[in-house]
């Protein structure tokens, strides 16, 4: 199982840092790896390969009421807003590694798109 959880880690990793303007790097003060748009956070992860490893993904409420109720592997947001963060198990078998990363993107939408203009022109400008 954990090696599932380490594929999915960098997977992930990766998948974050790659989206503009944005970067996953490891927090030593929290103990996590921190998905960063321009000092705003859009993900948590887990660094560690356990069984009790997590990424914590902003979404919309109605839409992660819907995962909750869906998924036995997906909660409220662990350390954040309830209404606004899911937590999913890294091991989980419920959701797919393409269906998570969407969930990825989907979060650093969110965050993006709350932005103010002028940051985000610099994010396009800067082109990837």
């Amino acid at each position: 199982m954990s090696k599932l959880i380490e594929e999915r880690i960098e997977r992930f990793k990766t998948v974050a840092d790659q989206l503009r303007g944005a970067k996953a790097y490891y927090r030593e003060d929290w103990d996590v790896y921190y998905f960063d748009l321009t000092g705003k956070m859009f993900g948590l992860m887990s660094p560690e390969p356990k069984e009790d490893a997590i990424i914590t993904l902003k979404g919309l409420p109605e839409h992660n009421e819907i995962l909750r109720e869906q998924y036995s592997d997906v909660s409220p947001g662990y350390h954040t807003n309830k209404t606004h963060w899911n937590s999913i198990k890294l091991e989980t078998k419920q959701l797919s590694n393409p269906e998570i990363e969407k969930l990825i993107l989907q979060s650093y939408q969110l965050v993006y798109e709350k932005l103010p203009k002028k940051t985000r022109n610099q994010i396009e400008s800067r082109g990837g």
